[in-house]
């Protein structure tokens, strides 16, 4: 993704713990999300071998992991407006081999939505653009009194610098 493309992109929050974004998780992937102008939700990542299933091969449950947050993070819209929702359902298509080592593109869409329910979809792409791996999700609003005991101070639910 070229450095152009970025300036178009709105940046999604970060929080302090999460496996996928957290800032503070050691052992986390601290992914970079944005928000495209179109709705989409967009970030790179090169997966580090700690990460590996098989020599030079993403585990599964990795690539699973980054699918599911970011369908997920689709469906969040305007960062300064967010909806925050729980996945009911993940269906993983692993394509190819996701690699280690080099950058991957990982895209995500709003589906559709209606009441409390949501669909996201959300693929991984090499350099040479082709899909890897993709996922749908049926996603549930988070139930609006867990919301209200979440604290964005506590969690460090904000945008990180670059």
């Amino acid at each position: 993704m070229g450095g152009e493309d970025w300036i178009l992109m709105k940046k999604q929050p970060n929080s302090l713990h999460c496996f996928i974004c957290g800032m503070d998780n050691p052992i986390g992937l601290k992914l970079k999300i944005y928000l495209k102008d179109d709705g989409s939700i967009e970030t790179t990542y090169i997966a580090p071998e700690h990460f590996q299933g098989y020599p030079d091969v993403l585990h599964g449950g990795i690539v699973a992991a980054i699918l599911d947050e970011i369908s997920g993070r689709a469906l969040m819209g305007d960062p300064s407006s967010r909806r925050l929702m729980f996945t009911g359902k993940l269906e993983v298509k692993y394509r190819k081999n996701v690699p280690i080592g080099i950058p991957l593109r990982i895209v995500g869409k709003a589906i559709k939505s209606k009441g409390k329910l949501a669909e996201g979809w959300a693929g991984i792409y090499n350099e040479s653009e082709e899909l890897l791996a993709e996922a749908t999700t049926l996603l549930i609003d988070v139930p609006k009194n867990i919301l209200a005991k979440a604290d964005a101070e506590t969690l460090g639910w904000k945008i990180y610098p670059d």
